[in-house]
């Protein structure tokens, strides 16, 4: 299941064509040829569709700083970084990164590469800006990583796909800010979650409240327990919302595309630009051919 995550945006790039070209020369008969050629082109147009949904997200969505983002979906641009005490590393050549993704293959006997095994990193990082830094979670994920390294070692193939530390990244996801000024907190839930803790300790809260040395507490002495409580959860509360708060990056639990990428903004756009158009492209043609097949 590792393996979903690096394969999911294969088909946006054309990989799904050369499957089905495989199988149709598999056959060694003309005749599939045109359903092939259909096939093709219905791939080409959802796969045009996804580029042209992606490239308009990238060019409408205006890029946010980190400070001052809006929480729910946002475009967020900076550097890569990891998180301090929580380094990353590839686990087939030990490079440190942000993020990896790797296939190992074994060569068969009769020259054919079968996939062995395969991963693909879920550990949080940080993506910097000027203004401040928002944890990332890959998980979820369309990586358009910065390296891709290939080796051979005796009768394997390694696969290495990278997202390096302190390189361009671009990512577009749901934005969420914990803790800060921004934090809701239940003053009267948290006052009375107080006083129940006070209470299990009745000789502590004799020593404190008990003015009368009655050995029991009045109505006047509780009520001045709880403008205590009142005071102390007030003053812890303050203390929360001075703590900066927590951003995280992932993904949009409504279905929207999350997208991490080593580059800048426009060259994003242009990549998914730049696809949308070769599938537009190709599925008139591959509609043209296979109906010119069809009827020969």
């Amino acid at each position: 299941m590792a393996s979903l995550g690096r394969y999911r945006t294969g088909w946006l790039t054309g990989g799904a064509h050369l499957v089905i070209l495989w199988i149709a020369a598999g056959t060694e008969s003309r005749a599939a040829w045109p359903f092939a050629l259909a096939a093709m082109a219905v791939v080409s147009f959802f796969a045009w569709a996804a580029n042209y949904r992606r490239y308009r997200q990238v060019q409408d969505l205006p890029t946010s700083k980190i400070a001052s983002a809006a929480q729910g979906y946002v475009e967020l641009y900076g550097r890569s970084a990891h998180i301090p005490g929580n380094p990353v590393s590839a686990p087939c050549s030990g490079l440190p990164c942000c993020w990896w993704s790797y296939r190992i293959e074994r060569k068969t006997n009769d020259n054919k590469w079968i996939e062995e095994d395969c991963g693909e990193s879920v550990a949080h990082f940080l993506l910097i800006d000027e203004t401040g830094e928002c944890v990332i979670s890959p998980d979820g994920a369309e990586v358009i990583y910065a390296r891709k390294s290939v080796w051979t070692r005796d009768v394997k193939r390694y696969t290495e796909w990278l997202l390096l530390p302190d390189g361009p990244l671009y990512a577009v996801g749901d934005f969420r800010t914990t803790g800060g000024s921004d934090l809701q907190l239940d003053e009267n839930r948290d006052i009375g979650e107080l006083l129940a803790e006070w209470k299990k300790d009745s000789r502590e809260l004799l020593a404190r409240f008990d003015g009368d040395e009655s050995g029991d507490i009045d109505l006047k002495e509780w009520e001045q327990a709880r403008l205590e409580a009142r005071r102390e959860v007030q003053q812890r509360h303050a203390e929360l919302r001075a703590t900066p708060g927590l951003n995280m990056l992932s993904k949009p639990a409504d279905g929207r595309v999350y997208i991490l990428a080593a580059g800048l903004p426009a060259t994003i756009g242009r990549r998914f630009a730049f696809w949308s158009s070769i599938h537009l492209v190709f599925m008139f043609v591959a509609v043209a051919a296979s109906v010119m097949l069809f009827r020969s």
